[in-house]
């Protein structure tokens, strides 16, 4: 099985530091979204996206990139690092999956440490995230993903 994981990370890294115990775990081609190489995802049998969690939802570039690249019908997942746990921050990404047709195989989210705007003021949210049981768990959460592709 093939699976190519499109992103974007930005402050700290946490997103790719999660990606990369994923890619670790299986075998995954990282594209970071901002590389402006415009990809084949139509030669993987699995594509995930991911991103930080800006304003309750996937950073934009994400959001776009998959807009135009993602192929009609193509097994997605989805895997987010965040601050502060949110209710709503994966339902833009979902909305352009769906209406590409795709079906959602498993979403993987954690904590990610958050200095954006006022959280610097306090150190941030989530400091010492993601940290070695998240990482855990991001790779079991591809093995186990992979294993039913």
């Amino acid at each position: 099985m093939t699976t190519a994981i499109c992103y974007q990370s930005r402050h700290h890294g946490n997103t790719r530091k999660v990606l990369e115990a994923m890619a670790s775990a299986g075998d995954a081609d990282l594209i970071d979204v901002t590389s402006r190489i415009a990809p084949r995802l139509d030669r993987y049998d699995l594509v995930g996206f991911a991103s930080g969690i800006y304003f309750g939802r996937f950073h934009e570039t994400v959001l776009r990139y998959a807009e135009q690249y993602l192929p009609q019908g193509k097994d997605v997942f989805l895997v987010s690092t965040y601050g502060a746990p949110g209710r709503h921050h994966l339902d833009a990404i979902r909305a352009v999956v769906r209406a590409k047709g795709c079906p959602v195989l498993g979403e993987f989210g954690c904590r990610g440490w958050d200095t954006f705007g006022p959280f610097r003021l306090v150190g941030g949210l989530a400091k010492g995230h993601p940290d070695e049981e998240d990482l855990r768990q991001a790779a079991e959460f591809f093995r186990g993903l992979s294993a039913r592709t």
